[in-house]
């Protein structure tokens, strides 16, 4: 990657967000590459050293577990998974402090479940946890908390986890390290491609699964991630683990792998945790003549907008908006519940005020707690 690319001038950021997948810790089912984690804190040690504040999101407590239980797949069953995830996190936390132990570094668990993020309150306490165990110098060290997370509430993987945090950090890099050397042109020339500055369809289309018996997500999960943290002002990189001093080399320009360049606009904070940190547990359908006034004017949605809605919520839930089409186009919190939406429908504002007198707000959706997507 050439030295003028878009993320060289800033070599040593203030705060970077680095993810490493089973595939880079592991030599296989269960047996730790330790030299390579040695060689990765060492890094990291030389980021601190420089001013630069590090979280390390990590894979490898499944993997972990089903070689402690000398398991050769993965379980499907939930329980069975859980029960890998117990066993392997504590060893993975034993590796973690004994390859920072010898730079004077603490290691620090965080296990998360997407409900931590998802509830504002929860939200802001893992920020402020994590704003704590930076000012005590510690290396905080997070995965999704696999012994207890069902289906509602995992993040799918640590590449969307490694995202969502790199944005609730304000960290200006995410570097997520796997087997992959970065996004590989397949279709084409077979090499890698160095700068993304816009992630496309096509640039999608590049995206590939994973056939590892451990990984889960493979690229398209790591594209999705980039997508999400570019938004937040984030530029990601993508690059493989096993090559030396890949830490450094990328953060100077000089690393092979793909850039994903940030976004010059950033959503604000509260925005951004709407659009990208909820689980919308409905949709409501607007009509054509809203879709604009809500896209290109800023607007609050009122009921004369809404058409319809899908789904079960209530007051104060977060829901998708979609147009005459059925594309999602917008997130927000509705202020009021489904049951109540088809009374409100297509009503003018005098018909809303009339159903609810004591009613201060009777916008559907607030401009202030609305984003678009």
């Amino acid at each position: 990657m050439a030295s003028s690319s878009p993320h060289s001038s800033n070599p040593h950021p203030k705060r970077v967000v680095v993810k490493l997948g089973t595939g880079v810790l592991t030599s296989g089912i269960g047996e730790l590459n330790t030299a390579r984690i040695a060689a990765v804190c060492a890094e990291i040690a030389a980021l601190r050293a420089r001013g630069t504040e590090v979280i390390v999101v990590s894979s490898g407590a499944v993997g972990l577990g089903m070689g402690r239980l000398r398991l050769a797949k993965k379980p499907k069953e939930t329980s069975k998974k859980q029960a890998c995830a117990a066993v392997g996190q504590s060893l993975l936390m034993q590796t973690w402090q004994a390859g920072f132990a010898p730079h004077g570094l603490t290691v620090a668990q965080v296990l998360l479940t997407h409900d931590d993020l998802r509830l504002r309150s929860r939200y802001l306490g893992v920020q402020e946890t994590l704003r704590q165990l930076i000012r005590y110098g510690t290396i905080p060290i997070i995965n999704e908390n696999d012994t207890v997370s069902a289906a509602e509430i995992k993040f799918g993987d640590n590449d969307t986890l490694s995202a969502l945090v790199a944005s609730l950090t304000g960290a200006q890099h995410l570097v997520i390290l796997s087997t992959a050397p970065g996004l590989v042109d397949l279709r084409g020339t077979k090499a890698i491609v160095p700068v993304v500055e816009r992630i496309t369809p096509e640039i999608e289309a590049m995206a590939g699964g994973t056939t590892s018996e451990t990984a889960t997500g493979g690229m398209i999960s790591k594209i999705a991630a980039a997508k999400l943290a570019t938004k937040s002002g984030c530029g990601v990189f993508i690059a493989s683990g096993a090559e030396p001093e890949i830490l450094a080399r990328l953060l100077a320009g000089r690393g092979p792998g793909t850039f994903f360049v940030p976004s010059g606009l950033p959503l604000e904070a509260k925005k951004h945790w709407l659009a990208y940190f909820q689980r919308p547990t409905g949709t409501l359908s607007v009509n054509a003549c809203a879709v604009p006034v809500l896209r290109e004017q800023g607007r609050s949605l009122l009921a004369v907008g809404v058409t319809g809605a899908r789904g079960e919520f209530a007051a104060g839930d977060i829901v998708n908006l979609a147009g005459p089409d059925g594309i999602v186009f917008a997130r927000g919190k509705s202020g009021y519940g489904s049951d109540e939406i088809p009374a409100l429908a297509g009503q003018q504002g005098a018909a809303v005020a009339a159903l609810y007198p004591g009613r201060k707000r009777l916008e559907v959706i607030h401009r202030n707690d609305l984003v678009l997507l």
